[in-house]
């Protein structure tokens, strides 16, 4: 498994809004998943935000060990999978934080104001790849990312 920095190619397609699953550890140990929006900062950082009720936002202050897999919405088989610590996590007090991820995804700011906003940064420290269909598996001439 490659550690960070990510190539360029690998960043290029983070940068989009992809499809993405976040995985944070319960207090038990057992893995916990959820879908979520995220924004590549670059510099090897992950940018989420969450309200301040969310459970894997204590799970989080618990464990900072983080797991994301980034899919492309396009194919199932184009995905980047990364793995990395909490740096910070810190109130979204002007919402800028969401309502930037909100815009990313949708085009407008995040509608839903009833809980504080709570934005994670995470430190990413390993990452592998993905970007072949098993038919596509003996095609050379498809342009892919570097995995």
């Amino acid at each position: 498994m490659p550690t960070a920095p990510v190539p360029q190619a690998i960043a290029d397609f983070l940068d989009r809004p992809n499809l993405c699953v976040m995985a944070v550890l319960r207090p038990d140990g057992s893995p916990h998943t959820t879908a979520i929006w995220y924004r590549w900062l670059g510099d090897d950082r992950v940018l989420v935000n969450m309200d301040d009720v969310r459970p894997r936002l204590k799970w989080l202050r618990r464990d900072g060990r983080v797991a994301f897999t980034c899919i492309d919405p396009d194919t199932f088989y184009r995905q980047v999978s990364l793995m990395g610590e909490v740096e910070e996590i810190y109130e979204d007090v002007d919402r800028a934080d969401i309502d930037g991820l909100s815009n990313l995804y949708t085009g407008k700011p995040y509608p839903r104001t009833a809980h504080p906003r709570i934005s994670v940064r995470i430190r990413v420290d390993r990452w592998h790849g993905w970007d072949r269909s098993p038919a596509e598996a003996e095609s050379p001439d498809r342009p892919r990312l570097p995995v």
